[in-house]
């Protein structure tokens, strides 16, 4: 197993550990539309580092596609009374879940994955490169 595939998935949890972090410090020290554009942003980073924890050799597109989808699919839900419903019971769906829809959300969460995907396929690309080209042992 290479360095980097060991790695990955302590990775992703650091990750997605920080830009919870981040998230939480806005939260807690902003208010108003920065605050709102940089949660939906950073929620949607976080669901592209669990996608990649939990498949660390798909690949970077298909891994921001599903993330976007997953969290447009989260965000129209709240047009139903269902996540409001299961979030006025618990802060933590609140969290996950949200408790109703915003179209500035939707176009935010493309921000806070293409980053991402753009970090994640420069860096397989060189991994690659660099496994391709052998080094010369000496004798």
């Amino acid at each position: 197993m290479s360095f980097a595939a060991r790695w990955i998935r302590p990775l992703m949890a650091v990750s997605a550990a920080g830009f919870a972090a981040g998230a939480f410090a806005i939260r807690a020290t902003m208010d108003g539309p920065i605050e709102q554009y940089a949660g939906a942003a950073l929620s949607a980073a976080i669901v592209y580092t669990i996608v990649i924890f939990i498949r660390p050799l798909m690949s970077p597109l298909l891994a921001g596609s599903a993330a976007i989808v997953y969290c447009w699919f989260i965000e129209f839900a709240q047009l139903t009374p269902v996540p409001a419903a299961i979030s006025e019971r618990s802060s933590f769906a609140r969290l996950l879940l949200g408790a109703q829809f915003d179209t500035i959300d939707v176009a935010w969460y493309p921000v806070g994955v293409v980053p991402l995907v753009a970090v994640h396929w420069f860096l397989r690309a060189r991994i690659r490169s660099q496994a391709d080209v052998a080094p010369v042992k000496p004798w």
